[in-house]
């Protein structure tokens, strides 16, 4: 198996047929054996009954289910890490991100083994695009990164590298950073962003702003106190 799809959801129930229709015509253009990883994170509406009756016509489709919500990073990790694919693709399941801009990132995988995407014409309120563009300026600042767009969860990766990466609450908007400390090569790529159309967003201005500062603190120690060193040669 090549490739694994590996989505987040919460309370997305009006999305996700749609989105497996986009998703579908992608997975044809690949011409390989794939999966589509949902991770049902506490949905409390009917997400988990859709994704049931939704395998009947998409067989590829795998659910993990979690006895209550943990979170977006907690989502992401437990599908990272049950994926069988040898390059994973990440994505949010609310149809802001289009599907279709996949085969993109895939043209530059694997000269580099992060692609992530970069949201042109954002479809967000003016304050959340200020918050957004004030985050990630200070994310850069402490991480000394220069990811233009750490929000975009459309993303490519090597298995082999982003399984390496520990993730803790609120860190999955760091994958390419961490990734970076395993030698990963990183490339940015424009792609499309919709306006959300059903459901609403779960992550808002007052719930992220102190515990991204603390995520970022947290992931500047983890690069400075990380090992690095080379064994020259062992004498027995």
């Amino acid at each position: 198996m090549k490739y694994s799809f590996v989505i987040p959801v919460n309370n997305e129930e009006e999305n996700l047929a749609q989105l497996l229709t986009e998703i579908d015509p992608v997975i044809g253009k690949l011409q390989t054996p794939s999966e589509v990883l949902f991770i049902d994170d506490g949905s409390t509406d009917n997400s988990l009954k859709c994704l049931q009756e939704l395998r009947k016509p998409y067989p590829y489709i795998k659910i993990i289910v979690f006895d209550k919500n943990y979170g977006q990073s907690s989502g992401f990790d437990a599908g990272i890490q049950a994926a069988a694919g040898e390059v994973i693709i990440t994505m949010d399941a609310d149809l802001q991100n289009n599907p279709a801009d996949v085969i993109n990132l895939l043209k530059f995988y694997p000269e580099y083994e992060v692609v992530i995407g970069t949201r042109t014409r954002r479809n967000d309120s003016i304050v959340k695009l200020i918050s957004s563009r004030i985050g990630n300026s200070v994310r850069n600042f402490i991480t000394r990164d220069s990811i233009r767009d750490t929000g975009c969860s459309l993303k490519v990766f090597k298995s082999e590298i982003i399984k390496k990466v520990r993730l803790y609450h609120g860190m999955h908007r760091f994958m390419p950073t961490l990734c970076r400390m395993y030698g990963a090569r990183v490339k940015e790529v424009p792609v499309s962003h919709r306006a959300r159309s059903a459901g609403k967003s779960h992550y808002g201005i007052g719930n992220r702003a102190l515990n991204g500062l603390m995520d970022t603190l947290a992931v500047r120690w983890i690069l400075d106190r990380k090992l690095h060193y080379h064994i020259q040669r062992i004498e027995q």
